[in-house]
């Protein structure tokens, strides 16, 4: 195990180099397309040069490059050229507010995927039946149509929930719970439907493995049977689709937050995408990186402990 995490874990420093050093050259690799760019056309070589030398873009891009890099291994994504914070205190403050949103949303979807999908394995019927009809659903309908359908019946025709706007947990519970509901509504569809699927699928295949009819041969209850053993065998794919939908929900939260204003971290790289703020542009692809490989890495380790097979992966 330890051996298989060494591996894993140096996969990951790999991939997220490799993810930074890329988008870095990419970002960085015409100065002066950069700074005409910001600002604007009627800017003079002058201009250009001056803006250049203000923000560093006149020196070697691999020099550049090896300055950020040490910066960022100590948590600095330096100044921002259009917002007056430091790019790591923007990150820090909206980072939280999006983790909230996506984490509530991946319990909700794993504790409901992981109901309906046993309910629908083991007793099928109008059940699974019921749950083939959402999972359609979900596949067809994109989480911003649903956000857009929320909005119009729980918070413009029928005035339950916030519309936009975010509130704090920690200011108002009340409004935490009137400005996330909807959100996380509109995140959760979607992942509910390919994870229930995912697990109604694995708990099919293993109910039909001999040493569960075994192991009811021998005396044990069925729900004993399903709790310690089905389950146990039928986790792997679904944690991998779990993790899947972490990473899909980590894309999809710059949508949502824009249709309800929520000053996230999705909603911050499309800021700094608009205003051409490479440093703040870095900083938010670093750190979605960084949080996806460590889900990766997480999952990995989860499923090789309850898998020994994958760790011979």
């Amino acid at each position: 195990m330890l051996r298989f995490t060494l591996r894993r874990f140096l996969t990951g420093v790999a991939l997220l180099f490799t993810i930074c050093t890329l988008a870095y050259f990419l970002l960085y690799v015409d100065s002066d397309t950069i700074a005409a760019g910001i600002l604007g056309a009627s800017a003079t070589k002058a201009d250009i040069i001056r803006f250049n030398e203000m923000h560093g873009l006149n020196e070697n891009v691999f020099i550049s490059y090896w300055n950020w890099l040490t910066h960022a291994l100590a948590g600095d994504f330096g100044a921002a050229w259009t917002f007056t914070d430091p790019v790591t205190t923007m990150i820090n403050q909206r980072l939280s507010v999006t983790f909230t949103l996506v984490v509530i949303s991946l319990v909700i979807v794993a504790i409901l995927s992981l109901t309906l999908g046993v309910l629908a394995a083991v007793y099928g019927g109008w059940v699974d039946r019921l749950v083939q009809v959402l999972g359609l659903i979900g596949f067809a309908v994109p989480n911003f149509l649903v956000a857009f359908a929320l909005v119009a019946q729980f918070a413009v025709l029928n005035p339950y929930f916030n519309a936009v706007g975010w509130t704090p947990i920690s200011a108002d519970f009340n409004g935490f719970v009137k400005s996330a509901t909807l959100p996380i509504a509109a995140i959760a569809f979607t992942g509910l439907a390919s994870l229930t699927q995912q697990i109604r699928g694995a708990v099919k295949d293993t109910l039909q493995n001999d040493y569960v009819r075994t192991l009811r041969t021998s005396g044990l209850s069925f729900r004993r049977v399903i709790l310690k053993h089905v389950l146990r065998n039928s986790a792997g794919p679904a944690l991998s689709v779990l993790g899947l939908q972490f990473v899909g929900m980590l894309g999809g939260i710059v949508i949502i937050e824009q249709i309800f204003s929520i000053p996230g971290l999705g909603s911050f790289s499309v800021q700094a995408t608009g205003l051409k703020d490479i440093p703040a542009v870095m900083g938010v692809v670093t750190t979605m990186a960084l949080i996806v490989i460590t889900v990766n890495f997480v999952i990995d380790l989860l499923s090789a402990a309850l898998n020994p097979k994958v760790r011979l992966a």
